[in-house]
């Protein structure tokens, strides 16, 4: 198996100042302004955005685009080009597209500053600037074919890689225009192409990365071969915070094939020729460990923690009006409690990363969603300057926020320091699921009073659970954690008395982001409750949402939108009812429509999914729809399976015989439905998520007249007797 490619394009610094270049007979552009001359270009064109990216045409007129989104699945590698190429008036089939390395000078997102992919940032944070570095290019060859025609630049226009002077019909392929243009200095402020004029933007385009990934060519990190490169498993403390107190190295190290047994920062190294070898290393080994404080951890004591968190007021993430005051007048109150649990991420394909420790240099390979993060933790480890530190992004088997940590990467780096050659550390399934960053558990209270009409008039909300924010450091301790309110916060009702309140209570887990992140947890509490106050109304819970979303008419048009598809209110087979939520999460807007029958047994069987998505422009509208589908996917298998446990500080689950997936024969059909506003581009990759477990959850509730306030489903619940 051949190494994972690296990146084609490499230039210097002072190059891409220049702001263009000929390299290899070719034109490049890059975007990239002096720091010392930033303050003053922003000051004469105001809001300007600077975008960072490269394009490059040879002389053959073969175009290359630098994508610098790293590809987990979500088509960045198809639709980032696909910006780039609309506005420089390419032709696609002709475009070769590169990874970008890691280089956050130079690729980092335009809007975090940081070169780490996640918060379905793709399309809405880079559109932009993509769409000027390809403007731009297109004007310097349009600006070069004038000069070579002696013409007014106003008289020409472009087709797919060729410039045409429009009254002549005279025709220049944009590789013989590549000289004169790296002469040109980057327009600033390029005109951009409306709508109208687009010609890959808003249509579907194949992906780039299906035919590699199906004929077996697509490198992930685990396919990764460099050459003396050793294998590494790595025993860890089975206890969240715990550590190694003793080893006995002695019988692993007389299996043949086990070269080193290193300590590490999250474990014992047992490095091999082998990954069943080093296995077998690991089973060999003889360890007693530092188990610390949480050794006598237990799932029921952290309810019972919460439970007792909840009854204390927490911060103020939203206030408007006085629900306490609106709930204490009386009238029809509804009270309930939701809770959910810990959740893995599960990626497919086990966390892995291999990495070449030099004394001069430091080359890591990994299916990393943080390749910045990953350069500085090279460097950090190795004591390198960053400069020093390549790496090499694979693709990824499955990113959902878990490959954004720095854990599996610190493995690799820590131990080919340690024994001087390169490694592949490889992790388990059971590795995998026992030692992740696991979405919060959290228990939420719910109050709100109704009026004689059945309206809310006060919506009084109290979150409990860990900050994610808070336990990386990322925020004080003290402050209000953003993403553990997100989608409880900005609950879009219109309701005159508000008051949702945090209580930060942390026992130690180690939490992460997770697909969709608060919203997919808050959303099924939010849109839940606001179920039941619609059936406590007596009134249509699609009718009494849209009611209540006058303030809010994207939220208002894509639940409209599910409920049309979806034929709302038209009579279904017996057995079967209609659930529905609506929820705003990384720009987007989106609804879904969950049709669900329940067995005698109590077993759930969703049979049809309606969604709809306002993400504001759909670049691919095919991956729109992607997206959603494995949102779906993704959202249902937590919804009916998904929970981490605790027991002794550890993780009761291990593998998918009980930390289930959802399997072929059980996913329901999809249906996905765009709604294009027009607006500034949303997310993709997490919107799909949060509203399928309400929307589910509320169906069972039309069918069964039992309510769903615990994830995942409990089926005995349900069983009719």
């Amino acid at each position: 198996m051949m190494a994972a490619a690296k990146p084609r394009i490499g230039l210097s610094r002072r190059a891409l100042i220049k702001g263009s270049l000929v390299v290899g007979a070719g034109l490049v552009v890059g975007f990239e302004l002096p720091v010392q001359r930033r303050q003053t270009i922003a000051q004469q064109t105001p809001g300007h955005f600077t975008p960072n990216q490269w394009i490059k045409i040879d002389r053959d007129g073969l175009v290359t685009i630098v994508n610098s989104v790293v590809e987990m699945g979500q088509g960045s590698l198809t639709t980032m080009p696909m910006i780039v190429a609309d506005e420089l008036d390419a032709d696609f089939d002709k475009v070769r597209v590169d990874q970008a390395p890691a280089n956050p000078k130079l690729y980092a997102n335009p809007q975090t500053g940081n070169q780490s992919y996640g918060g379905s940032r793709g399309v809405r944070d880079h559109m932009q600037m993509l769409r000027k570095a390809g403007a731009a290019a297109r004007e310097m060859l349009m600006q070069a074919a004038a000069s070579e025609w002696n013409v007014p630049v106003g008289e020409l226009e472009t087709e797919p890689g060729v410039v045409i002077h429009k009254s002549t019909g005279r025709r220049l392929p944009y590789g013989q225009l590549v000289d004169k243009a790296a002469q040109l200095p980057v327009p600033q402020n390029p005109k951009l192409k409306t709508p109208d004029q687009f010609r890959y933007i808003g249509k579907i385009i194949q992906r780039r990365d299906t035919p590699i990934k199906v004929n077996g060519v697509a490198i992930y990190g685990v396919d990764v071969q460099v050459p003396g490169m050793l294998i590494a498993s790595i025993e860890r403390c089975p206890v969240f915070g715990g550590s190694p107190k003793t080893f006995d190295a002695a019988a692993a190290k007389r299996i043949p094939g086990v070269k080193h047994i290193v300590q590490v920062t999250n474990g014992i190294a047992v490095v091999a020729d082998s990954f069943w070898t080093a296995q077998g290393g690991r089973k060999a080994l003889k360890a007693t460990w530092n188990e610390g404080s949480l050794a006598t951890l237990t799932s029921a004591q952290i309810r019972q923690g919460y439970e007792q968190a909840a009854k204390q007021p927490g911060q103020q993430a939203r206030k408007e009006g006085e629900a306490e005051k609106a709930l204490a007048a009386g009238g029809n109150v509804i009270e309930a409690i939701y809770e959910v649990p810990f959740l893995e991420h599960a990626c497919m394909e086990p966390m892995n990363a291999t990495a070449h420790v030099r004394s001069d240099s430091c080359e890591i390979w990994a299916p990393t969603q943080n390749p910045g993060g990953s350069q500085q933790t090279g460097a950090r480890i190795t004591g390198l300057p960053v400069e020093k530190v390549i790496v090499n992004t694979t693709f990824l088997g499955g990113g959902f926020g878990r490959r954004g940590e720095q854990d599996f990467i610190i493995d690799a780096v820590e131990t080919s320091k340690a024994v001087g050659a390169p490694v592949k550390v490889m992790w388990t399934r059971e590795d995998d699921i026992q030692h992740g960053f696991y979405r919060p558990a959290t228990y939420n209270v719910f109050k709100a009073s109704l009026d004689d009409k059945g309206m809310p008039v006060a919506w009084w909300n109290r979150l409990v659970g860990p900050g994610l924010q808070v336990q990386k450091g990322r925020v004080p301790a003290y402050s209000l954690d953003a993403t553990a309110m997100a989608g409880a916060r900005d609950m879009p009702y219109n309701v005159p008395n508000i008051l949702v309140e945090w209580v930060n209570k942390d026992y130690g887990i180690p939490v992460g982001f997770w697909r969709s992140v608060g919203s997919s947890q808050n959303a099924f509490i939010v849109e839940s409750f606001v179920d039941e106050l619609a059936h406590s109304a007596r009134q249509d819970p699609f009718e009494y949402r849209r009611g209540l979303l006058g303030k809010s008419p994207r939220h208002r048009a894509v639940l409209e939108l599910a409920a049309s598809k979806a034929k709302w209110g038209t009579p279904l087979p017996p057995g079967l009812a209609r659930g529905i939520a609506v929820c705003f999460s990384y720009g987007s807007y989106a609804a879904h429509v969950a049709e669900v029958s329940v067995g005698p047994d109590g077993k759930v069987r969703v049979h049809r999914i309606v969604g709809a998505i306002d993400a504001g422009i759909a670049v691919n509208p095919d991956q729109v729809k992607a997206q959603m589908e494995g949102g779906a996917i993704y959202a249902l298998t937590a919804t009916l399976y998904g929970e981490i446990t605790i027991e002794r500080g550890r993780v009761k689950q291990s593998n998918f015989h009980d930390y289930r997936m959802l399997r072929i024969d059980e996913a329901p059909e999809i249906e996905v439905y765009i709604l294009d506003s027009g607006e500034a581009p949303g997310g993709l990759g997490e919107p799909g998520v949060p509203t399928v477990a309400p929307a589910v959850c509320n169906a069972i509730f039309a069918a069964t007249g039992k309510r769903i306030r615990q994830l995942p489903i409990q089926t005995d619940a349900l069983k009719r007797a």
